[in-house]
């Protein structure tokens, strides 16, 4: 649908003197498009004229008029159209906003929407009171950039490349009257903040603290594994076994070590032996034969019993073993029978093979064997000790007491968990010191890591702790970050998406 228009007489001011002019220069005709109507599309040819500036200490010669609310400098859409345009460009960008576009009958492309987008001016926004920081990954693992966030209004103040030092102390050296800053437990932001803004009193986030605590307990259940596996009545023998290694590296087969085991372990002690002359992680891959990255794993690792735990491998057979041993114990000795029975329970084997290669050790004479007991996973203590006791099931209660029966230092640590649990819910930061001190009288030596790194950052921690200020509403907007980042496939550069998130 196109319409012709055009304006009609009257004086106008120029654009950079403001003096009256009604001599027309010329006239030429402009073609606008605008928004849609009865599903066509919609031009406008509007004939507008060029008048002359008459007044001799102004630089400009001729201008043109202006329609308000209508055209703009050098625009080929209306004012509403290109409205539309820039919110389905800040919506939803390129490829996706040119397809909406389609269907609103607006001809535009994809390069032009990234265009009209990156020409927006960016918001004018103060200098904050309560400022927070954190981090996102841009390219997870590879690149990351840095967010700052207004923590009192919730807005978004700008998007920063990188996750180093300098960008953020450049920053804060450019915007004063910052009282607080709200960050992680990360050094550069520490560092940064201490540098920029000297004044500013640093506030560690809780929910951080709270996932450092939470990395200590894991690491002590697992150090701590054997106390995870009920002990069953057994011969002297089995009884033994289970008193040095945990059923989970056993082979209920054969009551020995399984092999991937026993490998881990010797190359443990190979790369380590190899280590201590002062070789080189390279130089020991080469020796032994490893690839880098599996002789760095083997050289860093602080916990042998979780690399063990890696190296295990499942089958599909295992869930269903416990019944084919209590089916053996009732007298059914047929495989093949076996299988269509476990086949009926969700088993996805097509042929009866892996049972009888299972079934072959028992075919010995051995009669009847009883069914270990399943372990306990080492995150799911973790998740019981970590909870809210009155969020736990009466099972996950039974459970986790009779694992700390078991193992006393699991117990200690549980206490110090809840204890640290009471500060944080009742921003209690004065109690640091005397939790700090009850952690260091016990064995425990995940959470003496822990407690050393909150002495390093005690100032910070302590106003986390007592201040109700928090790096919350920073979180929810890395979760936008992340939605409008994989909404573009993980191709939008860091102007375009701070471009997005600035103006959203």
């Amino acid at each position: 649908m196109r319409v012709r228009a055009r304006t009609q007489g009257g004086v106008l001011a120029c654009p950079d003197c403001g003096v009256l002019s009604c001599r027309v220069h010329s006239r030429y005709r402009r073609h606008l498009g605008d928004m849609a109507v009865g599903g066509r599309p919609v031009v406008i040819d509007l004939l507008v004229r060029r008048f002359f500036c008459d007044a001799a200490e102004c630089a400009r010669r001729t201008f043109v008029e202006q329609v308000e609310g209508l055209t703009t400098r050098y625009g080929r859409r209306t004012v509403v159209l290109l409205e539309v345009v820039q919110a389905i460009a800040l919506a939803l960008a390129g490829r996706a906003g040119a397809r909406l576009a389609g269907v609103l009958h607006i001809v535009v492309s994809r390069v032009t929407l990234l265009n009209v987008l990156m020409a927006l001016p960016d918001p004018c926004l103060h200098s904050p009171r309560v400022l927070g920081v954190d981090d996102f990954a841009t390219r997870r693992g590879r690149k990351y950039g840095t967010v700052l966030v207004d923590v009192e209004t919730h807005a978004v103040l700008d998007l920063l490349p990188g996750r180093e030092k300098e960008p953020l102390v450049n920053w804060l050296t450019g915007h004063c009257g910052i009282e607080l800053i709200c960050r992680d437990r990360a050094g550069a932001y520490a560092e940064a903040a201490r540098t920029g803004a000297p004044g500013a009193q640093q506030v560690a986030d809780r929910w951080h603290l709270w996932d450092n605590l939470t990395t200590a307990v894991e690491r002590t259940v697992i150090a701590h594994r054997p106390c995870l596996q009920a002990p069953e009545p057994s011969d002297a023998d089995t009884r033994r076994r289970m008193a040095t290694a945990p059923p989970s590296i056993l082979n209920p087969d054969t009551g020995m070590e399984k092999w991937l085991v026993t490998r881990t372990r010797e190359r443990h002690k190979a790369v380590h032996r190899l280590l201590a002359p002062g070789w080189t992680i390279s130089a020991i891959g080469r020796e032994l034969g490893l690839a880098r990255h599996t002789a760095e794993r083997y050289a860093h690792c602080e916990n042998l019993d979780g690399l063990i735990d890696r190296s295990l491998r499942t089958t599909r057979l295992d869930d269903y073993k416990p019944y084919l041993i209590r089916r053996w114990n009732e007298g059914c000795a047929d495989a093949a029978q076996l299988f269509r029975e476990i086949c009926a329970q969700g088993y996805p084997g097509r042929t009866p093979q892996a049972v009888r290669r299972y079934l072959r050790p028992l075919r010995t004479g051995l009669g009847t064997i009883r069914s270990p007991a399943p372990a306990l996973k080492p995150q799911q203590v973790t998740n019981w000790i970590t909870w809210n006791p009155q969020h736990l099931r009466a099972d996950e209660e039974h459970q986790l007491s009779e694992v700390l029966a078991r193992c006393p230092e699991l117990t200690a640590a549980r206490t110090h968990v809840h204890a640290f649990a009471r500060m944080v819910c009742d921003l209690r930061g004065d109690n640091l010191t005397a939790w700090t001190a009850a952690v260091r009288t016990d064995d425990l030596p995940a959470f003496h890591t822990f407690a050393d790194g909150l002495q390093r950052d005690y100032d910070a921690v302590t106003a986390g702790l007592t201040l109700p200020w928090s790096s919350g509403p920073v979180e929810g907007h890395v979760n936008r970050i992340k939605t409008l980042k994989r909404q573009m496939y993980g191709r939008a550069g860091l102007p375009l998406l701070r471009k997005r998130v600035l103006l959203a």
